[in-house]
C-alpha cells in the first residue's frame, strides 16, 4: 500500500497532465479529504478511515462507528468542517442497519490531533424510513458558505419513494452542523413534507457539490437506463423521478410518464447511455486555469473523467473524456488546496490518483 507505480502523462484538450498513484491497495477508497498539512483523508467502503502521508497508508483510524457493509452500503463520503484547523471536526456518512433494514446517516466526529482516533463522534442524522435491500444510498455532503451541510439521499431502490416527500429517500436534505433544521429550509414546519427536505425526486444523487464562484448547488445523480443528470437543486423544487425521466428501466420498459411535466425540473444535462456518475466538481483551482468553472465528473460504468463546459446562459456541454479504461472506476473527485485533482478508483483493490500539470 505505497507508492509503486510511475507517473504517466497524458494530453488532454486544453493541457498535458501527469497522474501519480498516490497509494494503492485500498480497499473501495469512496472519499478523499485533504487535512491542512497535505496529508491525505481516505474513507474505504467496509467501514475504514485512513491518512495517507508521503505515499504511506496509515492504519485504520479508531472510533469509526460500526456500518453496514453490503453492496453499495458501507463507509462512504468524508468532509472537514470550514474551521477544521481550529475545531478538528470532521462529517462522514454511511449506511447503518437496525433490525435487519438499513438506512443512510450522517455523523460529526474530532480527528485526534495524531489523526489516528475519532472522538466526540456523533449520529446527527438518520434517514427516517429504513428498508431492506443493499442499493442507492447516496450518499454526498456539501458543506455552505454558513457551515450548514447539503446531503445526497438515494431512492434505496424504490422508485415511489422519491415522490413521497414524508419520506427522506430520494432527496437532497439540508441540516446545521448539529443536525438541527435551518430556517430557510422550504418545509421546516414539516406539514407538507419533513423538515430537513431541499428538494426532492431524485434517484441517486451520488454527486454534490457547490461551486465556489457562484455559490450554487450542483449534483450528479444515477439514472436507470441511460437517465444520468446532472440537476441544481433549488428549495422545494420536484426533479421528477420515477415519474419523468430521460432513461429507461433495466428490462428496457418505459419509466412514468416520459420525460417532461408541468411543476417538475429538467436535468441541466443528461447523459445517454449512462456513464454511472460517481462524483462531481466545479473547478475553480489555480492549476488548471483552462478548466476553470468547468463540471468534472467522474465514471464508474466506462471508468473516466467527463469535463463538461457551460456557456452564458448556463448551457451544458460535455466537452471531453479523459482517462478512459486506464485506471479503474472512478469514483470521488476532489480538487485539492494546490488545485490538482484527487480521485479514487472504486476496486478492491483502489487506488488514490493526483492529476497534476506536466511540467512546460
Amino acid at each position: 500500500m505505497v507508492l509503486a507505480e510511475p507517473a504517466r502523462t497524458f494530453k488532454t484538450q486544453k493541457v498535458a497532465v501527469k497522474i501519480e498513484t498516490i497509494a494503492t491497495g485500498l480497499e473501495h477508497p469512496w472519499a478523499v479529504a485533504v487535512l491542512p498539512d497535505g496529508t491525505y483523508l481516505v474513507t474505504e467502503r467496509p467501514g475504514r478511515m485512513r491518512t495517507i502521508r508521503e505515499g504511506k497508508v496509515g492504519a485504520p483510524i479508531s472510533g469509526v462507528p460500526e456500518v453496514y457493509a453490503r453492496g453499495q452500503g458501507g463507509l462512504l463520503d468524508v468532509e472537514l468542517d470550514p474551521k477544521f484547523t481550529s475545531n478538528r471536526t470532521l462529517y462522514f456518512t454511511a449506511s447503518v442497519a437496525a433490525d435487519g433494514r438499513s438506512g443512510t446517516a450522517v455523523f460529526r466526529a474530532r480527528l485526534s490531533q495524531d489523526e489516528k482516533q475519532l472522538t466526540d463522534v456523533k449520529r446527527i442524522f438518520l434517514m427516517n424510513k429504513l428498508s431492506r435491500g443493499n442499493i442507492q444510498y447516496g450518499s454526498r455532503i456539501a458543506i455552505a458558505r454558513d457551515g450548514s451541510l447539503f446531503i445526497s439521499l438515494g431512492d434505496r431502490g424504490a422508485q415511489d419513494r422519491a415522490q413521497d416527500f414524508h419520506d427522506d429517500a430520494g432527496s437532497i436534505i439540508h441540516i446545521e452542523a448539529d443536525g438541527s433544521i435551518p430556517a430557510d429550509n422550504p418545509f421546516k414546519d414539516g406539514k407538507s413534507a419533513l423538515p430537513e427536505i431541499w428538494s426532492k425526486g431524485h434517484r441517486n444523487p451520488q454527486g454534490i457539490t457547490f461551486d465556489a464562484a457562484t455559490n450554487k448547488l450542483y449534483t450528479a445523480e444515477h439514472g436507470a437506463r441511460g437517465g444520468d443528470e446532472i440537476n441544481t437543486p433549488e428549495a422545494g423544487k420536484n426533479y421528477g423521478w420515477p415519474i419523468i425521466s430521460y432513461g429507461v428501466n433495466y428490462s428496457g420498459t418505459k419509466i412514468g410518464i416520459g420525460m417532461a411535466k408541468a411543476g417538475m425540473e429538467q436535468p441541466l444535462f443528461y447523459w445517454d447511455p449512462s456513464i454511472a456518475p460517481g462524483a462531481i466538481a466545479v473547478y475553480r483551482g489555480k492549476m488548471f486555469p483552462e478548466w476553470n468553472g468547468d463540471l468534472l465528473v467522474t465514471a464508474l460504468k466506462f471508468k473516466l473523467l467527463s469535463r463538461l463546459s457551460r456557456d452564458g446562459s448556463g448551457k451544458i456541454t460535455e466537452r471531453e473524456r479523459m482517462f478512459e479504461s486506464e485506471f479503474g472506476r472512478m469514483r470521488d473527485i476532489t480538487v485539492a488546496p494546490d488545485g490538482a485533482l484527487l480521485i479514487t478508483t472504486d476496486e478492491d483493490e483502489g487506488a488514490l490518483l493526483r492529476v497534476s500539470r506536466t511540467a512546460s
